[in-house]
């Protein structure tokens, strides 16, 4: 079956299309046909080799999110699987595939009217952004910055606050401004966070870090919260940690959110009622382009180039 593998970490020229068997399923799994593949900021950023070695080895097979038509079922699983169109997690990678062999606790039947690309431009990033606001404890009339608002978790997070009642505040190239208001966003703010808008937020949602994470942690009102659910600009420089000192008297709080840390069973129940939401269109996919499997690289230096809004997805 057509698979991308990453050869060599870094760029992605070190991406190639190879011919590989199909998987072995084991008890437990499902194998799906994927009709679309999400590219995620997460496979940019260790493709990169942002997080340092990570121990994956040549060979690795990027990708944590398909949607397809379950075609064979291991043994222990209900064979009224068979047929059923759903979206599948694959972990940290293995999504890169014509398909995919997955653990049927990793997998959410599609409601009708529901696209299989829609489903993972959704999956994920509209579970992380769900469960990054009530994180943050968000409340109707708060202001919340979105740090990395033109990915797809950030576009998430924008329309999520945005139907809590709060004034959502994004950061963002100017060009993008007008996509993001139309989405929820009260104000823009340049990448950089100036601009015409609020100087000081009741929350932020970063999915960005880097050097300039201290920065934006400055900007929090009393009581402010920060949550750090994303690292796709790198980690932050060693004593970010001192803007929360120097805030001591103003009882800030800052932490960090993975969906790993979340049970299953409530990210499934989150991802099905995020999938309804599209459907009943209170809550929207955006797709920046549908690329065929085999341009998988081009998808990536396209998010290195810093120019997608919202998610690309692969398709077999």
């Amino acid at each position: 079956m057509k698979t991308v593998v990453i050869q060599t970490f870094g760029s992605p020229d070190g991406m190639q299309v190879v011919d590989a068997p199909a998987p072995d399923l084991q008890a437990g799994q499902v194998l799906i046909e994927t009709d679309a593949i999400g590219v995620g900021g997460v496979d940019a950023v260790i493709r990169r080799g942002t997080l340092g070695d990570l121990g994956l080895g040549e060979g690795f097979i990027p990708g944590s999110e398909v949607a397809g038509v379950v075609k064979q079922v291991g043994d222990g699983i209900e064979p009224g699987w068979l047929g059923r169109r759903v979206w599948a997690f694959t972990g940290v990678g293995g999504g890169y595939v014509e398909h995919a062999a997955v653990d049927v606790r990793d997998i959410v039947a599609l409601p009708g009217g529901l696209s299989s690309i829609d489903a993972v431009t959704l999956g994920n990033s509209a579970t992380v952004a769900h469960f990054a606001l009530e994180r943050a404890h968000v409340a109707a009339g708060e202001s919340v910055l979105v740090r990395g608002a033109a990915g797809s978790i950030g576009i998430a997070a924008v329309e999520l606050a945005a139907r809590t009642g709060s004034v959502t505040v994004t950061t963002s190239s100017t060009e993008r401004g007008d996509r993001l208001r139309a989405l929820g966003a009260a104000h823009v703010l340049d990448r950089d966070g100036s601009g015409d808008g609020p100087e000081m937020f009741d929350v932020v949602i970063d999915l960005i870090a880097g050097q300039a994470l201290g920065t934006f942690l400055d900007r929090l009102s009393p009581n402010g919260r920060y949550v750090l659910a994303g690292v796709v600009g790198g980690y932050p420089p060693e004593d970010f940690g001192m803007s929360l000192m120097r805030g001591f008297r103003q009882s800030l709080s800052l932490s960090t959110f993975s969906l790993d840390t979340v049970p299953v069973v409530e990210r499934d129940r989150v991802r099905a009622e995020v999938f309804d939401a599209a459907v009943r269109g209170d809550i929207h996919a955006v797709v920046d382009d549908v690329l065929p499997l085999e341009r998988a690289a081009e998808a990536h230096r396209r998010m290195d180039d810093g120019g997608v809004f919202g998610r690309i997805v692969l398709t077999p």
